[in-house]
């Protein structure tokens, strides 16, 4: 069989939708300077789906340091990836900046989240060695442990307990294979908002040998009293072993970094192959990178605003009967009983008569007859931004329990 003749049997769960999803549900185009209210198919709307908690994405002095390193270096400077002649003083300072402010000896860059943590994962283990992981742990971590030719076990979501049995059980195969155990949570989960049981996993290492990694995306920038990420949140950096966290979210940029040892960090410079073979991340992202941590640093009012909108939002949900789940982070889910149809026509009608613009999430991510509307909440949303927001999902959630959005199809017509 041709290879190509598989594709459209196989365009997986997201992919079989593309033909009337593509360009409004999947791919949309946002237009517009960065922030809560950007042009979508020539409307503005009130966005909650962007990945720019502090608001830094348009900072004034960030689009100064960007445009700066573009200016002084150009866009292809350092020319080649870090080990061979793409190294430069900014990298390793901003390595150093990272590594003293999440509490770790050192940290290295990463070039993206996503190819980073697959990458961790694949240096870190060997076929001897076994894996314990949370069940609803990210695509990427999924993805790295695919790449893993040992043994691995999953537990229940945030069930520390089904933890301890899968470390008993990873102790017994370890023990055969000589091998070590890793466990892999989250610091904030991307979808609930919820955050991983860090103190209660770490609490295991009194019966069980492991190494905790922590993805804390979601965490780094908005957990702690300094915004240093979830482990500073409950008061446990030094029981996590390899902490990282993205550029995408809190900092508004692309890359990611590890941080651990000097011993484990040194380890991964010389052994992550998506670092060794790749183009070193370029110089005005670099530069620019350091100002956002700076003001992360410096402007705890940046991270009190983004509590304010986060918090304002989540109690005026909850008070009008919405269920947000267990989050307890700034992640915003909202669940309704709904089915595909009903919540495209729903999402279509937030959009088209309301000009709110969310994400939303249907099965199989979550279990089928239930609908998430996810906010992402920012420190550059607006009170006034909230109360509308409120205002119409109380409208629609309405419309949604009178049955309108089965007789209201979804269209993609412009």
């Amino acid at each position: 069989m041709d290879i190509f003749d598989k594709v459209s049997k196989r365009m997986g769960p997201i992919g079989q939708h593309q033909k009337w999803s593509h360009g409004y549900f999947s791919f949309p185009k946002l237009e517009g300077e960065i922030a809560p209210h950007m042009n979508f198919r020539g409307k503005e709307h009130l966005v909650w789906s962007l990945n720019n908690y502090l608001g830094l994405a348009n900072h004034p002095e960030v689009r100064k340091a960007d445009a700066q390193g573009a200016i002084d270096f150009g866009m292809a400077y350092p020319m080649g990836a870090r080990m061979m002649s793409g190294n430069t003083q900014y990298h390793e300072q901003l390595e150093q900046d990272l590594a003293a402010f999440v509490g770790k000896e050192d940290a290295f860059l990463l070039n993206f989240g996503y190819q980073g943590m697959v990458s961790i994962i694949d240096a870190l283990l060997d076929r001897n060695d076994v894996v314990v992981y949370d069940g609803e742990s990210h695509a990427c971590i999924l993805d790295g442990l695919r790449l893993h030719m040992g043994k691995r076990f999953v537990y229940k979501h945030n069930d520390v307990e089904d933890a301890r049995k899968q470390l008993q059980r990873a102790t017994k195969l370890a023990e055969q294979t000589g091998g070590g155990i890793l466990l892999i949570t989250e610091g904030v989960f991307g979808m609930s908002g919820a955050q991983g049981k860090l103190k209660e996993l770490i609490d295991l290492k009194k019966e069980f040998k492991f190494r905790l990694l922590i993805d804390d995306a979601h965490g780094f920038g908005t957990m702690g009293p300094t915004g240093a990420g979830t482990h500073e949140a409950q008061d446990c950096i030094d029981g996590v072993d390899v902490y990282f966290a993205t550029f995408a979210k809190s900092m508004a940029g692309i890359g990611a970094f590890v941080a651990s040892s000097k011993e484990i960090t040194d380890y991964f410079r010389y052994n992550m192959r998506s670092q060794t073979f790749a183009k070193a991340l370029p110089m005005p992202m670099v530069l620019g990178l350091m100002k956002r941590l700076e003001l992360l640093k410096n402007n705890p009012e940046l991270r009190e605003r983004l509590w304010t909108v986060a918090t304002t939002l989540q109690n005026g949900l909850k008070e009008r009967g919405f269920d947000i789940g267990v989050t307890n982070t700034v992640v915003t889910p909202v669940f309704l009983k709904g089915e595909l149809l009903e919540a495209t026509a729903l999402t279509q009608d937030l959009r088209e008569n309301y000009g709110i613009f969310c994400s939303i999430v249907v099965y199989p991510v979550i279990p089928k007859g239930m609908i998430e509307l996810r906010l992402i909440p920012t420190a550059v949303h607006s009170l006034e931004d909230v109360q509308r927001t409120l205002d119409a999902f109380s409208e629609v959630a309405e419309k949604l329990k009178k049955g309108y959005y089965q007789q209201n199809k979804f269209s993609t017509a412009e």
